[in-house]
Parts: structure tokens; C-alpha cells; sequence
């Protein structure tokens, strides 16, 4: 199948971008000292993606408008691409297969599982999808307008697991990306506009190469007590932690250094938590379930699991916390 990239992916990839030096505020690493690029750069770069938009006008002229679904035949879109997101090219990652989170814009295109593949040596990753669903026979990696003028021979076409769900290899531009995908309808005989985030976020802290994120042996700083800033992410949003937190830093500056933070929910109502697979129980101090859990990264949402006990019966939610590196202080 000819590879095709969406126009923001093409400048994107045109600028040279790599994993190394991707990361900007909202990354682990440091914003280079100039981000300008070279002239000839700049203009290689607004030629591809005058380019892109010609040959995406091109597209939309050929389409049969007739298989493209209008605003009116979609069901409401959801905002996917969170702000702060940097794209992670497959450069900031170590080859292998890894399991990730995939985001959808449309809750009528559900990914149930999602295995990535991040080749040695290639741009491209490879998305293993499975639907929730069998209702699409192909996807094409791109917008809907450019898979009506397609070829047949670009699309992507469905298989199917032992339960009967779709499933589909797609193409992975970046990770915290919003990636194109058109969906073809089986029943509505229609191409759907969708797009895909595959969460950095959900990959272990192995799968990224050395420096890609902040972790606590990188920290330049004694051992003691500090308190950082720290965000919770997920969840309905009722629920929130005490900012900023208090955390103990121990084996500093070398590769056993470990982080602690005392985490204070908002509420008593949380009997356990779940970080990099292992089980805590909380105190219960002053109406609060206070958590003393270990911090993996920072200037990164870490996934964690908190059950609680709010609702009818106990529930697992899916949270991420992010720490703040850069308002470390010692603690009082």
C-alpha cells in the first residue's frame, strides 16, 4: 500500500523531527535553544505542505461525494488531541510491540485493543486495532474526501477476531498525534471521518529510549523531603489531590533513586490504588484517603488505577498524575 501522510504530518515530519528533540515544555527534555529553521528548511517545508494542500484539493474535486458522510450522518465528535500533547515519533522509542491506549473521535469507532508495533530504523509504526464492532470493511489513512478518490488498492481492509470483531494494521505517524483515519461504513456504504490518538502515556516506561522521559535517577537533586505541583487527569473530574505534594527522594543520582509522594484525595471514599501493577491501601486522615505511592516519571502523565467507593459498589477508575518538575522546592 502507498504511504500516505496527512498534510500537518507531512510538515511535521518535514521539519526532521525526531524523538530526541520533540519534547517542548510539556515533555521531559528541554526545548532547544533555537527552534528556527534553516531557510532552505523552511521553504522545503511550506513546498510539501503546499503540495499536500494541492494534492488534497485534488482529492476532494475527484471524490464521490456521494460515499463521503456529512456532519449530519456522524454522531457528535470528540476533542481527542489534549492539549500540551507532543508528538513522540517511533526515534523516542525502543523497537518491539507494545500495548497502547488508542483514543477514537467517534463513539460509533470504539478500539476495544490496540497492540503497537515500533519497527528498527522506520518512521512508520504499525497499530494492531480491534473494534468493539464489526460494522467497517475498510480504513484508509487519511480523510474521508481523499479515501473516495482513492484506489482500492490503498485501503486498508478488515479482518476478523474469534469473537467477530474488525480488526485492522494500521499506520501510526506519531504517538499524542491526531492521525487521520477513514472509516468505510458496511451498512451506510459510506466513508467516516475519525481521528485516532495513540496515548504515549499508556506505553511502559521501558518502551521509551534513555532521556525520552524524566525519571527520578534523573533528578539533580539530595536526598530529603521536597513538595512538587501535581495534576490529576481522568475519571468524571470531581476528584482531585492535594497541589502541591509532598515527596521523599532517596538514593539520588543514581539508578536505584526512588520518589515517594504522600498523595491526598479529596475525598475518603478511595479504599486502594493501583501503580505500575502493584497494590496501595490508604490511610484515612481528616475526611481524606492519603496514599503513600511511588512517582515513576516526571513532566509525564503516570497512570495509576483508584478504586472507589462513592458510587452503589466499589469501582475501578482509570487516573493519571503529573508532576511538576520544575517546582520542586525543599519542603518546610
Amino acid at each position: 500500500m502507498r504511504k500516505r501522510l496527512s498534510m500537518a504530518a507531512a510538515v511535521f515530519l518535514s521539519l526532521g523531527l525526531s524523538g530526541a528533540g520533540l519534547w517542548g515544555c510539556a515533555g521531559s527534555k528541554s526545548a532547544p535553544a533555537s527552534t528556527a529553521a534553516p531557510a532552505a528548511q523552511t521553504e522545503t517545508a511550506a513546498a510539501q505542505a503546499q503540495t499536500e494542500t494541492t494534492q488534497a484539493e485534488a482529492a476532494a474535486a475527484s471524490a464521490d461525494t456521494s460515499k463521503v458522510a456529512g456532519a449530519g450522518d456522524m454522531a457528535a465528535v470528540e476533542e481527542v488531541v489534549e492539549e500540551g500533547m507532543v508528538p513522540v515519533a517511533s526515534s523516542g522509542l525502543v523497537p518491539g510491540t507494545y500495548k497502547v491506549k488508542a483514543d477514537s473521535s467517534s463513539s460509533m469507532f470504539r478500539i476495544t485493543d490496540c497492540e503497537l508495533t515500533v519497527p528498527e530504523g522506520e518512521d512508520v509504526m504499525q497499530a494492531f486495532l480491534t473494534l468493539s464492532g464489526s460494522s467497517y470493511l475498510y480504513l484508509f489513512p487519511g480523510t474521508a474526501e481523499e479515501a473516495a478518490a482513492a484506489d482500492a488498492s490503498e485501503y486498508i481492509e478488515a479482518g476478523e477476531n474469534a469473537e467477530g470483531k474488525n480488526t485492522f494494521l494500521f499506520p501510526v505517524e506519531a504517538l499524542d498525534f491526531g492521525v487521520p483515519c477513514a472509516a468505510f461504513s458496511k451498512n451506510k456504504e459510506m466513508w467516516y471521518d475519525r481521528t485516532l490518538v495513540f496515548r504515549a502515556d499508556s506505553l511502559p516506561l521501558s518502551a521509551f529510549r534513555e532521556g525520552e522521559v524524566l525519571t527520578p535517577s534523573g533528578l539533580d537533586l539530595d536526598d530529603g523531603e521536597y513538595t512538587a505541583e501535581v495534576v490529576l487527569s481522568g475519571g468524571s473530574g470531581r476528584a482531585s489531590v492535594q497541589s502541591p505534594a509532598r515527596l521523599t527522594l532517596k538514593n539520588s543520582r543514581s539508578a536505584e533513586a526512588e520518589v515517594t509522594a504522600e498523595l491526598v484525595w479529596s475525598s475518603a471514599n478511595y479504599d486502594y490504588m493501583v501503580v505500575d501493577g502493584e497494590k496501595y491501601l490508604p490511610e484515612i486522615a481528616d475526611g481524606h484517603s492519603v496514599f503513600r505511592i511511588p512517582v515513576t516519571c516526571f513532566d509525564w502523565n503516570m497512570a495509576v488505577i483508584a478504586d472507589t467507593t462513592a458510587m452503589s459498589q466499589s469501582h475501578e477508575i482509570e487516573y493519571s498524575l503529573r508532576f511538576d518538575s520544575s517546582s520542586l522546592i525543599p519542603a518546610e
